[in-house]
This record gives C-alpha cells, sequence and structure tokens, in this order.
C-alpha cells in the first residue's frame, strides 16, 4: 500500500510541475516582442496589439473603466489571453 500511495503521489506531483511549467510559458508569451495577446473587455474580441512606451495597448481610451483596467491586469500580468 506505501508504494501505491508514493507511486501516485510522485505522478501527481509530475503533473502539477508540468501544469505550472505550461502556465508560465503562456503567462510570459503575453507580452512578447511588445505586442499583446489580449481579449479586449470593452468590444469583447481578441485581439493582438502594440504597447506603447507606458505599456498601454493601442486602442486604449483614457478613463474608460474597461480600458483602465485592462492596462492594470497588463502590469500585473493577469490579462486574460489567447
Amino acid at each position: 500500500m506505501n508504494r501505491f500511495v508514493r507511486t501516485t503521489l510522485r505522478k501527481a506531483g509530475r503533473h502539477y510541475e508540468k501544469a505550472r511549467h505550461d502556465y508560465e510559458g503562456a503567462r510570459n508569451s503575453v507580452l512578447e516582442n511588445e505586442r499583446a495577446h489580449i481579449v479586449c473587455r470593452r468590444y469583447a474580441e481578441k485581439r493582438a496589439v502594440e504597447l506603447d512606451s507606458d505599456g498601454r495597448p493601442e486602442c486604449y481610451e483614457a478613463g474608460h473603466p474597461d480600458c483602465e483596467g485592462c492596462v492594470e491586469d497588463l502590469h500585473n500580468e493577469t490579462i486574460e489571453t489567447w
């Protein structure tokens, strides 16, 4: 029984590490080459956008709550991507 538990835990650990590695890789690819692959909150569509020097998408509109939230998420690296 102990061997079964150890084997099962090791297997779960390997799956967890792979999932964590894949998640980190995807998260880091969001901001490749100064382009962001975002899901626009304002228009509910997928976009690949250029970022300006302040890290804002080219479609950014100051004062719009969806745009402000998008920029905040980009800076926190929690933006929904595709």
